[in-house]
């Protein structure tokens, strides 16, 4: 997944490379490895020793695709995979070739937290139609074409698995 921090001009791909067990990670920022320790993980936040450095992070706030949090007491913006509402949007039908595809369709699994338009809405290619919370993110799941909203199959509150039929743009 890439990672980027606000005001910082560069992105980073992280990843879990070796799980040694007790906690203990090897990881890879870009193409380097170091060392992880997880102390405390919790609701609140994460303390761990990175490369034999003690590190406390504390969330203050998720977003569809950021987060915000302080990192030994520095307040940071992490933009989590700055490209996730394009591949989202890419891969719910927008982008493609012409505007045949008719449903709007879940990339991800996730709860329904809103529902941006009803039966009858006239939408923009590109136009939010719902928001879906998948691993503690919101993302915005957004309209393939132009068109009007038919056959809405969602509910606030709901569940949608991946490949699950939002609804009808015609």
């Amino acid at each position: 997944m890439d990672y980027k921090v606000s005001d910082v001009e560069k992105s980073f791909e992280g990843k879990i490379t070796e799980n040694l067990g007790n906690n203990d990670y090897v990881i890879k920022i870009n193409d380097k490895e170091h060392q992880l320790k997880i102390l405390n993980m919790n609701a609140k936040g994460i303390e761990f020793i990175l490369d034999q450095q003690y590190h406390k992070a504390k969330y203050l706030e998720t977003a569809t695709n950021e987060m915000n949090l302080v990192i030994d007491n520095v307040p940071v913006t992490l933009n989590m995979n700055t490209h996730f509402d394009e591949i989202v949007y890419k891969n719910s039908g927008g982008g493609g070739a012409g505007g045949a595809q008719v449903a709007l369709k879940s990339q991800i699994p996730g709860k329904v937290v809103s529902i941006a338009v009803a039966d009858g809405d006239s939408v923009k290619k590109g136009d939010v139609v719902c928001t879906l919370e998948s691993m503690k993110m919101q993302v915005g799941v957004k309209a393939h074409k132009d068109g009007e909203v038919k056959n809405l199959k969602i509910k606030e509150g709901g569940t949608v698995a991946k490949g699950d039929v939002i609804a009808d743009i015609e």
